[in-house]
């Protein structure tokens, strides 16, 4: 037993695993509708979007946070006007935008020798290293994060299911992307301290994508995810303090192995059980209500 909660009996740790859970149920209420609606690229190009805003703040002396809000909601409006265009794909769109944000964000840091080094735990992220502070920014982000999801909750059904539909029954579809948009911007910027850029992709995606076979509900889908989300930081942090390995890369590749054994099941369950069931698209069956 002492193996289990020994070092969850250093301060450092309880304050990481705090952090970790809080993170968890953030990008859970981002990373569920960034599933839903396919836009797991776009979730990796603004992760990858905030390195010219750090790599300012960092050079300029300035608050790093605000240096990475400002590059993520440059990178937000970036990918809602060019994917406007009616002759790119939004593929397209966020992809040219991905590659000139992390090409700026290189040449910056290429203009600093010394900058290279601290850019490190920008990439990989310090869980160990979370504060007091950084639990009640948390905490803040969290209850914005509530706000948008439950305001944006049926704009959001609409937009992920049938969006042309949201544009006759007059939900804005425009606008509710938008919404969306800040909703994982505000996971992204929350999170990258703990995480990193590099590894907050993982708690984004893996999560949603992990439980999405086997809930029919939209709130399931955020509750489990969360859930998964706070179980691959208890782990991670475990794994990390016996095994001696960087603690936000424990956690994300524990959130990817717990993906990876729920793909598995879920397919030997589909095999088992086909002679009775009739499938009839990819994604499961999911009751989230009549968006009128």
């Amino acid at each position: 037993m002492e193996w289990l909660v020994g070092p969850f009996e250093v301060t450092f740790v309880q304050r990481a695993l705090w952090g970790g859970v809080l993170v968890s149920v953030i990008c859970a209420l981002a990373g569920t509708w960034i599933v839903l609606r396919g836009m797991a690229f776009l979730g990796d190009a603004m992760s990858h979007g905030m390195l010219p805003g750090i790599a300012l703040a960092s050079l300029l002396g300035g608050n790093l946070l605000v240096g990475a809000a400002v590059s993520a909601a440059v990178m937000a409006a970036g990918v809602s006007l060019v994917g406007r265009s009616p002759r790119l794909s939004q593929d397209t769109s966020i992809g040219l935008l991905f590659v000139g944000m992390l090409a700026l964000g290189v040449i910056i840091v290429s203009g600093s020798e010394s900058f290279a080094v601290d850019l490190t735990g920008f990439l990989f992220g310090d869980v160990l290293a979370v504060r007091p502070v950084d639990l009640a920014y948390l905490g803040g982000a969290l209850g914005v994060a509530l706000v948008i999801s439950v305001l944006g909750h049926r704009p959001f059904v609409a937009l992920a299911f049938d969006e042309r539909k949201a544009h006759t029954l007059g939900l804005r579809p425009r606008v509710a992307h938008t919404a969306l948009l800040a909703l994982l911007t505000l996971a992204i910027v929350a999170s990258f301290h703990i995480v990193g850029t590099l590894l907050v992709f993982g708690l984004l995606i893996a999560p949603p994508a992990t439980v999405l076979p086997w809930a029919r509900r939209i709130p399931a889908v955020m509750a489990g995810a969360a859930c998964l989300g706070s179980s691959a930081t208890f782990l991670g942090l475990l794994l990390s303090w016996h095994l001696g390995t960087a603690a936000g890369a424990t956690i994300a590749a524990t959130a990817v192995v717990q993906f990876l054994l729920s793909t598995l099941t879920a397919g030997l369950h589909h095999r088992w059980t086909r002679p009775t069931t009739t499938p009839t698209a990819d994604r499961p069956h999911m009751e989230y209500g009549h968006p009128s």
